[in-house]
């Protein structure tokens, strides 16, 4: 069933059992990977909240939560230019990180996000995301967990807004370009 939000029309793209499904299978990469060490997961808002929920009841150890405040888009457009909302208030120094973010697509976002939290002298840095666009991606950092790589098209849903509608849908949509 198609969802309309504005003036744009959405079609299903990935449905809710195979994202849980996803995070389940990387909850358990991550929990092997970190397994007798101490993690803190930086959720990157407003995008990922639902995600990183999801995410830290899926991985099977103790670990802390936190979140930061980016923003690069307006509408269905990045702007290019990344403004910091609300930053980070953890030590980070000698911490195994991991970012978690709904979307990675041009990448500008993230490499905001690795410069601020090198600055910290972390053990670490991994970065685990719900969708990328490889297309889109503009820069050659790693990105070590991806559940779902998909076409550089504009997408809500689970997190993912259009102009701050959509983020509830417990689904992925894609916009259905004519």
């Amino acid at each position: 069933m198609s969802v309309q939000l504005k003036d744009k029309n959405f079609k299903p793209f990935i449905n809710r059992k195979q994202i849980q499904e996803r995070i389940s299978q990387i909850g358990a990469e991550i929990s092997q990977k970190y397994k007798g060490e101490d993690l803190l997961l930086i959720g990157v808002l407003n995008g990922s909240f639902i995600f990183m929920a999801d995410l830290c009841r899926a991985i099977d150890l103790p670990l802390e939560c936190s979140f930061v405040k980016i923003s690069s888009y307006q509408g269905t457009e990045s702007t290019g230019k990344v403004k910091t909302l609300i930053g980070l208030g953890e030590n980070l120094t000698g911490k195994n990180i991991l970012i978690v973010e709904d979307i990675v697509d041009t990448g500008i976002s993230m490499n905001h996000m690795l410069e601020q939290i090198s600055d910290y002298n972390p053990a670490n840095i991994s970065i685990v995301t719900l969708l990328y666009k490889p297309e889109a991606f503009q820069f050659n950092y790693a990105i070590d967990y991806v559940c779902f790589e998909i076409p550089n098209k504009f997408v809500v849903g689970y997190g993912l807004d259009y102009d701050s509608l959509g983020r509830n849908l417990p689904e992925i949509y894609q916009h259905d370009t004519p």
